[in-house]
């Protein structure tokens, strides 16, 4: 991602958490057992680091890592259909080199754009309680420090929308009640970024036709220009 010292610090810390006892045993014992169709993988088997350009404008905030997508590959929404989904979405606007999403070493690169998560385990039946996704903050609070040109946040789903308004409140910043929706804007106040609400592309979402391509292609169109 960088060869900056703070971002290389700040990712050797998240790979050596363990402050998540259940997570810590579920995302390993995931890693052990493996789905028979990746059974000659070496799964990664530990928490997921944030993913992209240290320069991006744009934080893409999602849930967790996918026991087969993420805990596999180490690379946040690679491996799994969620980020086939996301990836080429973005692609087709610009922020990522290529469509595809298999392993963390595949030569894909962001562009202007960051992902991070909510949790960097995957947590059993994709719900982290609230102490867990408390216990990850401090990474995340980490990494909005680094982006020094974050202009935007985009919040993958209610979890992700409603833990960065916690996030933004817990730093002393007195937001209203904010409504998740679907393609919603919001002001965040003076040199706070803007935020921008959409459905999770979860399997659930994308082939019950509640997320389609076009929906998620129109959220991407959006953050553009909310950039320009």
């Amino acid at each position: 991602m960088s060869a900056s010292p703070d971002w290389d610090k700040l990712e050797a810390e998240i790979i050596a958490c363990r402050r998540c006892p259940r997570l810590a045993a579920y995302r390993e014992e995931v890693a052990r057992t493996r789905r028979r169709a990746y059974r000659d993988w070496e799964y990664w088997g530990k928490p997921v680091p944030g993913f992209g350009d240290p320069e991006a404008r744009i934080l893409i905030f999602g849930l967790a890592p996918g026991a087969h997508g993420s805990n596999r590959t180490g690379r946040m929404f690679t491996g799994d259909s969620s980020g086939e989904f996301l990836y080429t979405a973005l692609y087709r606007a610009g922020f990522a080199s290529q469509p595809s999403s298999s392993w963390r070493d595949d030569g894909l690169e962001l562009k202007g754009a960051f992902i991070s998560a909510t949790c960097r385990c995957v947590p059993p039946d994709n719900k982290p309680s609230p102490q867990e996704m408390l216990n990850c903050r401090p990474f995340i609070l980490a990494e909005l420090d680094l982006l020094e040109n974050l202009r935007g946040i985009v919040a993958l789903g209610r979890i992700a929308f409603d833990n960065i308004l916690a996030i933004y409140r817990a730093r002393g910043n007195a937001l209203p009640a904010l409504e998740f929706k679907h393609g919603a804007t919001y002001e965040l106040g003076h040199n706070l970024p803007w935020l921008l609400a959409s459905y999770h592309p979860s399997r659930q979402n994308t082939q019950t036709g509640r997320l389609s391509v076009a929906m998620f292609d129109a959220i991407w169109a959006q953050a553009r220009r909310m950039l320009e």
